[in-house]
């Protein structure tokens, strides 16, 4: 007796955990900052074999492809490990009550956990083959409460994935778009020539208004779903924390030199995009490091001055030098780690060698298109693009 009751406690709590799980990973639409969480343990235990395989693969497209695999993946993984916790938390419920199930066929089998298991298994899935039926009220009540949560849960999975994958497009929207504005990978510099022009400020001004709702939707979704943070985009030189940094960036520099509407619209876009990108940091436990390299190499600043100065902002004097390096001591930090622990590939304020945009290449360009290509990004020098 003492058994089955210590059989039924154990079922109920692992009921109970993994349902919990469920609900604040699927349906609650906040951050969870409780420490003890299966679907983060899952993801700790998993990404982390993951990351060390890529660790041990050549940087370029194989080892992209691989970690591509891994949110898509771990997502349906997930899923899978959630359903045969339920299961088995109400197999050991089933064997609490005494195993009280008919075997229809087989006088001469004892019921026992597995045959418990496999009632619990068709049960939950609702495949309703009748060929194990309960024997006892306790027994039908639990094939029923079982029934009504697998039906549930499979609602749910089916509806999640739908939602997913809706933020994940809108979020590659603005990145896909970015690839024309600042280049394959985005940088700051490229951002700023393709905008320094003669009264560009306006379009520079609603372009960083566009993205603060970005930042803004990107810090929503990615903690109400941090499995998305997994999640790739289409082209191995973009993806959603280099556009973050180009936009930090680009909102940092303008707030140390700029004035005006642009000044001010430089601030709600840095502040929407650092608390994004601080708060996605905590979700995934990267504390802030160090960059590796330092992102803005020596000619980067003059660069950016005179592009600024083009484009009609003031030019940049040493106090506001200076809270260029504050300002970006306040993000690079958290850029450094996520980029770090996700194995994101963060560019720096510019490039060493002209690259040609993403828009420019494609599958058959050693055929017919490369010298194109080239053409056109040599061109950019005259054009600004």
């Amino acid at each position: 007796m003492k058994v089955s009751a210590a059989l039924a406690v154990i079922a109920i709590l692992l009921l109970v955990t993994i349902l919990w799980d469920v609900f604040e990973t699927i349906i609650l639409p906040r951050r969870v900052t409780r420490r003890f969480r299966l679907a983060r343990l899952f993801y700790m235990s998993t990404w982390r074999p993951w990351r060390a395989v890529a660790c041990g693969m050549k940087p370029g497209n194989r080892r992209e492809s691989f970690l591509s695999y891994f949110g898509p993946l771990s997502l349906l993984v997930l899923f899978g490990v959630w359903a045969l916790g339920l299961i088995a938390s109400f197999a050991i419920m089933h064997l609490a009550a005494g195993s009280a199930i008919n075997l229809p066929g087989m006088p001469g089998d004892h019921p026992g956990f597995w045959s418990d298991l496999y009632m619990s298994g068709t049960t939950f899935f609702t495949l309703g083959l009748g060929d194990v039926t309960p024997r006892t009220s306790i027994a039908r009540f639990i094939t029923v409460f079982e029934a009504g949560i697998g039906f549930g849960f499979l609602a749910l999975a089916i509806s999640y994935l739908p939602v997913l994958y809706g933020a994940f497009s809108r979020r590659e929207v603005n990145i896909s778009l970015l690839d024309a504005r600042a280049g394959s990978p985005p940088t700051a510099v490229e951002l700023l020539k393709r905008h320094a022009q003669p009264h560009s400020l306006p379009a520079l001004e609603q372009y960083l208004r566009d993205w603060e709702s970005w930042a803004a939707e990107l810090m929503e979704s990615h903690l109400s779903y941090p499995v998305l943070c997994y999640f790739r985009s289409q082209h191995n030189n973009e993806s959603w924390l280099a556009a973050l940094a180009t936009i930090l960036d680009v909102s940092a520099l303008l707030i140390a030199s700029g004035q005006g509407a642009l000044k001010w619209q430089a601030r709600m876009t840095f502040a929407i995009s650092r608390h994004a990108v601080v708060d996605l940091a905590q979700v995934l436990k990267c504390a802030p490091q160090a960059p590796k390299e330092p992102r803005m190499r020596e000619g980067d600043l003059e660069k950016l001055l005179k592009l600024t100065e083009a484009a009609g902002v003031p030019k940049c004097s040493k106090e506001n030098a200076q809270a260029l390096t504050e300002l970006r001591a306040m993000y690079e930090p958290y850029i450094a780690a996520l980029s770090d622990r996700l194995l994101m590939y963060v560019p720096p304020w510019s490039l060493a060698a002209k690259r040609a945009d993403n828009w420019r290449t494609s599958a058959w360009a050693r055929i017919s298109g490369e010298r194109d290509a080239t053409a056109l990004a040599e061109s950019d020098e005259r054009e600004h693009f």
